[in-house]
């Protein structure tokens, strides 16, 4: 796919800083467990809070391709700050332009775009996971609006989010809600403790009692499962982007090693075995990205395809990063293995794409319902 201008220039931006800002602090942020503060500020300054927003409320107003080169450009530094800006700029954001009562969008969607109000999303249940249309926790609807309680589980930065998009069973049906976590009765619990995207802030959290107010609902009464599959849609394209990223990262470590590591008098990289493992990571790599773009295209299109390429880049694009980063840990041999290397980081954070926006599974069964016809 041939890339505009505007396109390129959008992708050297985030590629400058990634290598730049985020690739230089990976290691140490991943021991540290978390993010410095400065760098919401760095991300708003650039405008990557408001990537998908209009700039009628001071976001970029990108394309769905466009904002997959930036969120593999993040990655590629970082998948940490990748997924983070997934959610709140390209999952979370959106839903509030398209189904927010107008003086909602006002108020919220400007601080959404400057990074002022960072936005987290909250489908999962404990006992709501793949099927998500399970979930128990309730919305009901009182004098001063509607009152939730429920318990989400695995909220990426539900801990210092300012608001949260929580989907909620309402005497309507499923319905999506605002929810500002200085809310009385927003409570985060305990930060999991993950193999991975260690540098977020992972948690559950309980909704007792929380109450917003009556145009905090999103949607249509009701609408509320429609509204959480296209975020879906979204955040599957964003995760097939993420791991194109990091598997990226990981075959520019591998190619770097390989020429600098020598073994019986030469670099490694001139044995055979060497170059056409490195040359089945590349082929990876280019694969997803084009499978990825292709996804992008079609959903800046608004092509009824949107949907399954979607789960065909996620399923694909995380599947190669885990099999590139396991390939790039054996050309480190030993050393991969050690947390000093940077493929041992991207190994455990490649594990979660096949996992997080719907499980590879999961993604599997969407698509063979398309081929063979099932509703």
């Amino acid at each position: 796919m041939l890339l505009t201008l505007e396109q390129r220039q959008v992708q050297e931006l985030a590629r400058e800083f990634a290598e730049g800002e985020l690739r230089p602090h990976a290691a140490r942020w991943d021991r540290e467990g978390a993010l410095p503060p400065a760098l919401r500020r760095q991300l708003a300054d650039l405008g990557f809070w408001g990537l998908a927003l209009g700039e009628d409320v001071d976001g970029l107003g990108l394309d769905a391709v466009t904002v997959a080169l930036v969120l593999e450009e993040l990655a590629r530094g970082e998948t940490g700050v990748a997924l983070w800006v997934n959610i709140h700029a390209w999952v979370a954001a959106p839903l509030l332009a398209e189904a927010a009562p107008a003086p909602v969008r006002d108020r919220w969607l400007p601080a959404a775009a400057r990074g002022e109000t960072v936005l987290a999303f909250a489908l999962t249940e404990p006992d709501a996971g793949s099927d998500a249309r399970a979930l128990t926790t309730t919305a009901d609807p009182v004098e001063a609006g509607w009152r939730l309680r429920g318990r989400k589980t695995w909220v990426t930065q539900g801990a210092q989010a300012d608001a949260a998009v929580v989907f909620a069973r309402s005497p309507d049906g499923i319905d999506a809600f605002l929810v500002p976590t200085n809310a009385p009765g927003y409570r985060v619990g305990e930060r999991e403790r993950t193999l991975g995207h260690r540098t977020l802030e992972i948690v559950t959290v309980d909704l007792e009692g929380v109450t917003v107010p009556g145009d905090h609902r999103l949607g249509a009464p009701g609408a509320g499962w429609a509204l959480a599959k296209q975020a879906l849609i979204r955040g599957r394209l964003g995760a097939a982007a993420i791991a194109t990223g990091l598997a990226q990262a990981a075959l520019e470590h591998a190619v770097r090693y390989a020429t600098e590591r020598t073994q019986f008098g030469r670099p490694i990289a001139e044995f055979e075995g060497m170059q056409f493992k490195l040359a089945d990571m590349a082929i990876r790599v280019e694969a997803s990205r084009a499978l990825t773009r292709r996804a992008a295209a079609a959903l800046t299109a608004a092509d009824p395809a949107a949907p399954t390429l979607a789960s065909m880049a996620k399923t694909f694009a995380s599947e190669a990063a885990m099999a590139v980063t396991t390939e790039a840990i054996q050309v480190f041999g030993g050393y991969g293995y050690m947390r000093d290397y940077p493929v041992e980081r991207l190994f455990r954070d490649a594990k979660a794409t096949e996992i997080y926006e719907g499980a590879n599974d999961i993604q599997r069964v969407l698509i063979a319902r398309v081929l063979t016809h099932q509703p």
